[in-house]
């Protein structure tokens, strides 16, 4: 997921994404707590999503 692909989503949307990607963060750490996590990589890969997606509200939000 690239910044740019997400600046051309209005806010709702990415209000949605930020959610879905929070509850697959929390699964992705109920699976590494009962030792289940087979992708650790995908740890990172949701760390940086969430923050490309709070830096474009942030963005939005200041009219930039």
């Amino acid at each position: 997921m690239e910044a740019k692909e997400l600046r051309a989503k209005n806010s709702e949307e990415l209000q949605t994404m930020l959610l879905d990607l929070r509850k697959e963060q929390f699964s992705l750490r109920m699976q590494q707590g009962t030792g289940q996590a087979s992708k650790p990589h995908l740890f990172d890969n949701l760390r940086k999503d969430i923050a490309r997606v709070k830096t474009v509200l942030n963005e939005t939000k200041s009219g930039n």
